[in-house]
């Protein structure tokens, strides 16, 4: 009777989960003094994860006949080639690792959404920590995926002025694309281009993944119901979420680096 008297309402629970390990309360919708620790450590492990098993992949390689974890490999790597090929023409020799970073990187932050979600509330609970909040996955943090897509940005202006220089770069954002009468106008679009780009890149990573995490906490919930029905449906719904998100977790990857490549191959044409 105590233990049902103290268990979370369905709105405390999700809230509960959704809530960050951050640097102090945030008051306000924005506020750059506030950091999210979790975001940012689990994004640094999925990085180390996936610069180690590149570099296992890469150390273990050999010509002759490959394993399943180098045909893998090596399977991921001409698919982002073949797509840095067809995106970027000139020099690739950063870009094409550049993509294959990226795609990894996000699978990985991706792929932590296949946890329980109880995990860490759990782990926090035995620990005594209960009132801890605590997220796994980065990409469902809109911090973490604006992030990402502000590096790209950087990397969009850099091969724009090393493309074209200095001057070319800043000729195309005043003449571009209706001529140099129209510079005011033409600047203002290409501002807009930018923080479009940068904006659209972060935020549909960010809400697809969010949505995943959120409808997983409601598939919870719904196997918290004492009932026949709610069991149920918490393992079908469970069981089928699970299976199609392994699509969404790949496929968020996969069209993040595209439009990495899109983004920075545009860099590299003038208008």
């Amino acid at each position: 009777m105590t233990a049902a008297a103290h268990a979370p309402t369905a709105s405390e629970y999700i809230v509960h989960h959704l809530g960050h390990f951050t640097t102090h309360h945030q008051s306000k919708i924005v506020d750059f003094s506030i950091i999210n620790m979790d975001t940012v450590f689990w994004s640094v492990f999925c990085g180390v994860v996936g610069c180690l098993l590149m570099y296992l992949a890469a150390r273990k390689a050999h010509s002759g006949v490959p394993g399943r974890f180098q045909a893998f490999v090596e399977m991921i790597v001409e698919m982002v080639e073949d797509q840095s090929k067809s995106m970027v023409h000139g020099n690739r020799t950063f870009i094409a690792p550049l993509a294959l970073t990226v795609f990894v990187w996000v699978a990985l932050m991706n792929a932590l959404d296949f946890l329980p979600v109880d995990l860490v509330s759990g782990i926090m609970r035995l620990a005594g920590l209960e009132e801890i909040h605590h997220r796994i996955v980065p990409t469902a943090d809109l911090n973490g995926t604006l992030g990402i897509a502000l590096g790209v940005l950087t990397l969009m202006l850099y091969y724009s002025v090393k493309i074209k220089g200095l001057g070319g770069f800043i000729h195309e954002l005043f003449a571009a694309p209706f001529g140099i009468w129209f510079a005011p106008f033409n600047l203002l679009l290409n501002v807009i281009e930018f923080v479009a780009k940068t904006l659209s890149l972060g935020m549909r990573l960010f809400g697809n993944m969010y949505a995943g995490e959120l409808l997983f906490l409601l598939i919870a919930l719904l196997g918290s119901t004492a009932t026949a029905f709610g069991f149920i449906g918490h393992v079908v719904a469970g069981s089928i979420w699970a299976i199609f998100h392994i699509l969404i977790v790949l496929l968020q990857a996969f069209i993040f680096m595209m439009l990495t490549l899109v983004y920075i191959g545009q860099a590299h044409e003038a208008h």
